[in-house]
């Protein structure tokens, strides 16, 4: 079964830096594409930012400049790196591993204040 650890939220001002990382465990199979989705309160959980096994990246547009999604394959980790944080950035983080299905993690809160 996979596991997912996810690591890297918190409280942090408008225009600071967080780095989100979530490491997998326990795939018997190739992992293909990693990444983060958010869910703000009150509203569905969306994409962010995803990368592929050969470093294709996708952001969200609102995201692009700001964060930027990086992997080490040898450990099966993903990292968002987001910088320029806004109060809308707001939400809970979900990472998510895909390869013979979709496997998401725990969840870690970040909270940006104004």
């Amino acid at each position: 079964q996979v596991q997912l650890v996810e690591s890297g939220g918190g409280l942090v001002q408008a225009g600071g830096s967080l780095r989100l990382s979530c490491a997998a465990s326990g795939s018997s199979f190739r992992i293909n594409v990693m990444g983060w989705y958010r869910q703000a309160p009150g509203k569905q959980r969306d994409s962010v930012a995803l990368i592929t096994s050969d470093d294709s990246t996708n952001y969200a547009d609102s995201v692009k400049g700001r964060f930027t999604i990086s992997r080490d394959n040898a450990k099966n980790t993903v990292y968002l790196q987001m910088n320029g944080l806004k109060p809308e950035d707001t939400g809970v983080y979900y990472c998510v591993v895909i390869g013979r299905g979709a496997y998401w993690g725990q969840g870690t809160q970040v909270t940006i204040s104004s």
